[in-house]
């Protein structure tokens, strides 16, 4: 069969799930993926062909989809910010506005990249933010905790994959009081993090695909306590940053103003909070002193 002509039946198979401009661009990620082609090479070369061995591994990734589980984990990588990053199930999938996040902390410090900055992302995941940080601020000391092995394991292997020093910690953060102290590191120029924020009163907004299949320890928190992770990092920023050392913080859009409220109440500065391409607000930024 050739290749234009299973296009058809691909997107054909996953109209009851996904529109045709979606599922078109999971075939073009696939076809990318496996034969390494991009979307102009099949329109210039109408006559390829798909071998039978490929059509087996097509007919599985098709019955994943299917099953609306995540092209990222069904090709067990995506890309963040220009780089390309190992995912699986013990990791979020890397989003646009955690994208956003990024491009706010190197806009604010690349011109100071002859510093030595030191940056700590806590809940690091894949490893996305504490990776691009360290590929475009060229100088940094970067620090990453998680509290699942798992997800340290597949950030380790994508600090490699992207050719960057990352110090990662095995840490419960919630079990911290002093990041000094308790784990002997140095004061920090800049902290982020995007932990968890999705209140349980929230999960009848989330995708299929997100519910089942992504880490829900990485997605949730209990209605009565939204602001647990934030309160705690932004308290140890606090402790743990340099004098005018700066805190960002990836956000539950729906609670923008309680967390302005709450770094403002310990004691941070210059506080900003911003909105993401879609209009939400998404993003802190804030300094110590």
């Amino acid at each position: 069969m050739k290749l234009k002509e299973y296009k058809i039946k691909f997107i054909k198979e996953l109209s009851t799930l996904y529109d045709e401009m979606e599922a078109a661009s999971f075939f073009y990620l696939i076809m990318e993926h496996l034969h390494h082609l991009k979307r102009i090479d099949l329109a210039l070369n109408p006559e390829i062909e798909v071998l039978e061995s490929d059509r087996i591994q097509w007919e599985e990734l098709l019955a994943g989809l299917k099953k609306e589980k995540p092209i990222q984990y069904l090709l067990e990588e995506t890309e963040f910010y220009g780089l390309k990053f190992k995912v699986n199930e013990n990791v979020l999938i890397p989003r646009p506005e955690t994208e956003e996040l990024v491009q706010l902390i190197v806009d604010c410090f690349v011109a100071h990249n002859d510093m030595a900055l030191k940056i700590l992302d806590v809940g690091t995941g894949s490893g996305c933010i504490a990776i691009s940080l360290a590929k475009n601020l060229l100088n940094a000391q970067v620090f990453a905790i998680d509290v699942s092995e798992k997800a340290l394991v597949t950030a380790k292997e994508n600090a490699v994959v992207n050719g960057v020093n990352v110090n990662f910690i095995h840490q419960n953060i919630l079990e911290i009081s002093d990041l000094t102290f308790d784990l002997g590191l140095p004061a920090f120029d800049i902290i982020v993090s995007n932990p968890p924020y999705v209140r349980m009163l929230e999960k009848e907004e989330i995708k299929p695909n997100v519910l089942e299949y992504e880490p829900h320890l990485a997605l949730f928190v209990e209605d009565n306590d939204a602001l647990l992770f934030y309160r705690k990092i932004a308290q140890l920023a606090m402790k743990n940053l340099a004098d005018n050392g700066k805190l960002y913080f990836e956000i539950n859009q729906y609670l923008g103003k309680e967390t302005v409220d709450l770094v403002e109440s310990l004691g941070f500065r210059n506080i900003e909070l911003i909105k993401d391409i879609y209009g939400n607000n998404r993003m802190i930024s804030c300094s110590k002193n």
